[in-house]
């Protein structure tokens, strides 16, 4: 097969990573497969879409006009014939809002030459008007239509007009145009999520779970770490997160550092210009993700306090380092989280969650180790689950010519999230 992935960025941070690792499996069973992309280091195994100066432009043409992918046309024109030369058998569709997409063009384009197309709800873009989450704000206007948005000065802001029903109502023309779509959620809680949206018709809708790459991140030896930044005897809790804020939980973590005075906190990522308590020590973001894996394998307790999570994609990298978690009981997190491998609590119960980490602290975090990695190893295979997508990619191919009014389930499966739902 030629595979054809289309990401904002490519070999960095999570979805970069991803779309690197499933090209590396795919060719290592005879695939070819290209990332297409806006930013990221040039490999020579990928093609760039547009330029700097495009995407910053297309940053101000949309906080102006309220709309996101309705510029950088050239680019994608530029990519339309790339893909006409390469010719792939299946577009995978990945992170389309980072300002470098004309999304009518490209859409377009995928309709009209029936190209099995896949895209995968990394977050919940793709069936809003503009949001990428949207349960912090206890809004459900997806549902039908959008507009009256009350983040349209978050995510990518608008400074002036909501033009969220427009973009609504044009992402359900030009998705539902696409003959052979397949709608890929990482999550039980984002797929049924999907199931409520203009996505529900598409030709597959699933499950597939993300993933990490055992080869990187595993129970490792840090005492040389520890004794090197001072924490040879600490009872250590980490985050991680691409940048610190009160969306990825840095105000409950600021909270839990006062009351927990005798424990050291780690957070890595970009970290505001705020004062934080001197138990919290910040550690720079990181694309080095060897240097990362040796963060989740240094602490006692890994803590993911964010309320929106498609995935969670720390949360798995930190089990798979034989590290036991905590997370909020609140979209993807505590799908993740089994007994054996840590704790799931009530949202901003510091209590419950002060309770969670003294738990752990008690039994060990050494107990949940072998637990923690034999869950990771068996849920988060990062040859199996790339696996289900190449078996995702030939199901769709194998669909043209079908009726669209007909749907064909598959037969049972362990979860009615994992099952497709074909035409």
């Amino acid at each position: 097969m030629q595979i054809l992935h289309i990401n904002a960025i490519h070999e960095q941070k999570s979805t970069g990573r991803i779309c690197k690792e499933m090209s590396e499996v795919a060719r290592s069973q005879g695939h070819e497969s290209v990332v297409a992309y806006a930013t990221g280091p040039d490999t020579g195994l990928g093609y760039r879409i547009g330029s700097q100066a495009d995407q910053k432009r297309h940053a101000l043409l949309s906080r102006m006009s309220g709309k996101q992918g309705y510029f950088s046309k050239a680019a994608t024109e530029d990519l339309v014939r790339f893909m006409e030369q390469f010719r792939p058998d299946v577009v995978h569709l990945h992170n389309l809002h980072s300002n470098y997409i004309h999304l009518e063009t490209l859409l377009t384009w995928l309709a009209a030459n029936d190209v099995p197309t896949v895209l995968t709800l990394h977050d919940c873009w793709f069936y809003t008007g503009k949001c990428t989450h949207y349960t912090r704000a206890g809004c459900d206007r997806w549902l039908d239509g959008c507009g009256t948005c009350p983040q349209l000065k978050q995510d990518n802001p608008s400074w002036f007009f909501d033009r969220t029903a427009e973009m609504w109502q044009d992402k359900k023309r030009w998705f539902e145009a696409i003959p052979r779509l397949a709608v890929i959620g990482v999550s039980d809680w984002i797929t049924i999520e999907a199931r409520f949206s203009f996505l529900q018709r598409a030709t597959i809708l699933r499950r597939i779970y993300n993933w990490v790459d055992p080869n990187i991140f595993y129970p490792r030896d840090t005492s040389p770490l520890r004794r090197k930044m001072g924490l040879d005897d600490a009872f250590i809790l980490l985050g991680v997160a691409s940048s610190w804020d009160d969306t990825k939980g840095l105000a409950d973590w600021i909270d839990l550092a006062k009351r927990l005075p005798n424990d050291q906190i780690l957070l890595v990522g970009a970290m505001p210009n705020q004062s934080i308590p001197n138990n919290i020590q910040s550690v720079p973001a990181t694309t080095d993700v060897e240097e990362l894996a040796t963060y989740y394998a240094l602490a006692d307790v890994f803590l993911n306090l964010s309320e929106e999570e498609s995935f969670g994609k720390v949360t798995v990298e930190a089990l798979a380092s034989g590290t036991p978690a905590i997370v909020y009981d609140a979209t993807a997190n505590p799908e993740l989280v089994p007994d054996s491998c840590g704790r799931v609590v009530t949202p901003h119960d510091f209590d419950a969650l002060i309770q969670a980490v003294t738990s752990i602290r008690q039994i060990g975090s050494e107990a949940f180790k072998e637990s923690c990695v034999t869950y990771a190893k068996a849920t988060f295979q990062m040859k199996d689950r790339v696996t289900d997508y190449l078996t995702v990619y030939e199901q769709l191919q194998e669909t043209k010519g079908r009726d669209s009014q007909w749907r064909v389930h598959s037969s049972p499966s362990s979860s009615p999230f994992t099952t497709d739902q074909t035409i």
